[in-house]
């Protein structure tokens, strides 16, 4: 299972999508049942795409990421391409229909 990389800051988020052409992150909280269940399963998904970088994030101690990243619910799965963010799925997440999403972008990203 693909572990994801634990980022404590905001400057350290912007700089995590600023440095990876394929950037994801997970953002979560602590009490969220629904982000604890969801969590394995993408870090499952994320094995099929290794060049994609994976980043969690605790939205309790990166409080500035519901404004910076307009997060008014958790989880929030984001994937950033050269900056740009490409997916972002929240709340109910089809992991079919996010895998899908993924590979046809993963697929262009490889072949450009």
């Amino acid at each position: 299972m693909k572990e994801f990389e634990s980022i404590k800051s905001i400057e350290h988020i912007e700089t995590f999508i600023t440095e990876n052409r394929l950037a994801f992150l997970y953002f979560s909280r602590p009490n969220c049942s629904v982000c604890h269940g969801l969590l394995p399963q993408v870090q499952q998904l994320m094995n099929s795409y290794p060049q994609i970088k994976t980043a969690h994030i605790n939205v309790e101690e990166v409080q500035e990421v519901a404004g910076r990243f307009s997060i008014f619910t958790i989880p929030v799965l984001l994937l950033f391409v050269d900056g740009k963010e490409y997916i972002r799925e929240a709340r109910i997440v089809h992991l079919d229909l996010l895998e899908e999403k993924i590979r046809r972008i993963y697929e262009n990203v490889l072949e450009s």
